[in-house]
């Protein structure tokens, strides 16, 4: 004889199934589990919505540190090869640029194009302008020579992504000649002139300096013709810069070696209220000037496309990244909710 069932199941087809039933009701009929199954698949644990919804907060905090280490390798190599910041010192670039206005230098543009006149250029004067670092004469430990040539470089790099000080034997001037140009200050007027050609330089000399003005000490006027291989540099505050004029008695006779140059000033960055770009000033255009730069045949504004291809190539890299391993995880065994071989699948 059946047993008595309760009757508040006994009349619904779909409770009678067993998803109220108590523990003594029979249960429905299932399909018969596969040998060496202990559990029903739609019940894995560890599986399903919930689960899969806590792990992209874990994975973020993971991959964090792995992102930022990335970004900064990144960084680093941009600022290495490709722009790096600067930041000024001096007056002596007034009022182009002001004591602490950071700048970035483009390091590629003279890959593409050769160095023109009225360019503001960053450059090592080290044997030129300032006597080649000699060694103390002292031996330094091992532990202090690896330090330097490994950790300390590193440690260099990082700080100058925030803009490295014009350093001792750093400069930044304006090229006022380039390769075979004959400059000369002055002409009847007080103008420099190069290759015969005056310069208007008004447009970017400090406030009340002509093109003669000097420091004491430093003589106003000159007459070279600059020689393959070297630049004549200028800076735009005439009355206090020490540049090409004051090191004509120094190993390269005032001029600057061209493969010294460690990039061209572009754009000031900071402070806000001082950012522009640094185009060539106008004058320098005039032919017999810009004959070298015509002649080159590449536009002075093809130098900021390696720069944007630099910073737009470091930040999709990472985003990159973390979509991939996004997608590796979905498609992980037992990780998604598609159905596959030991997963769950999400029944309507």
């Amino acid at each position: 004889m059946m047993p008595d069932r309760d009757p508040r199941y006994a009349e619904d087809p779909v409770i009678g199934l067993g998803r109220y039933a108590s523990a003594q009701a029979p249960e429905p009929d299932r399909p018969p589990r596969q040998p060496g199954q202990t559990r029903p698949m739609h019940a894995r644990p560890g599986s399903g919505r919930h689960s899969h919804a806590k792990r992209p907060n874990r994975s973020l905090v993971r991959e964090l540190p792995i992102l930022v280490l990335v970004a900064l390798v990144i960084a680093i190599v941009i600022k290495t090869f490709i722009v790096q910041a600067f930041v000024i010192p001096t007056g002596s670039m007034q009022d182009t640029l002001e004591l602490q206005d950071k700048i970035l230098v483009n390091k590629l543009v003279y890959h593409f194009r050769p160095i023109h006149a009225g360019d503001i250029v960053v450059f090592d004067g080290a044997g030129s302008w300032n006597a080649p670092a000699t060694g103390s004469g002292t031996s330094t430990g091992l532990v202090a020579r690896a330090y330097d040539d490994t950790l300390r470089k590193l440690f260099d790099s990082v700080g100058g992504l925030f803009g490295t000080p014009i350093g001792q034997t750093d400069y930044v001037k304006r090229v006022i000649g380039v390769p075979g140009d004959h400059v000369a200050c002055c002409n009847g007027h007080g103008q420099v002139t190069v290759n015969g050609v005056p310069l208007n330089e008004q447009s970017y000399l400090y406030p009340g300096d002509r093109s003669n003005s000097h420091p004491f000490g430093i003589p106003a006027h000159f007459n070279v013709t600059v020689p393959k291989g070297y630049l004549w540099v200028l800076g735009d505050h005439r009355g206090i810069s020490d540049d090409s004029r004051g090191h004509e008695a120094d190993p390269g006779n005032g001029m600057i070696p061209e493969a010294e140059v460690i990039g061209r000033a572009f754009v000031i960055v900071w402070p806000p209220s001082q950012w522009r770009i640094l185009p060539i000033p106008s004058t320098f255009e005039q032919p017999g000037i810009a004959a070298t730069a015509a002649a080159a045949g590449v536009s002075p504004a093809a130098a900021y496309v390696p720069v944007a291809a630099g910073f737009g190539a470091a930040v999709p890299l990472t985003w990159i990244r973390r979509r991939a391993l996004i997608r590796r995880g979905r498609r992980r065994p037992g990780s998604g909710s598609g159905g596959g071989p030991g997963g769950s699948r999400d029944l309507p």
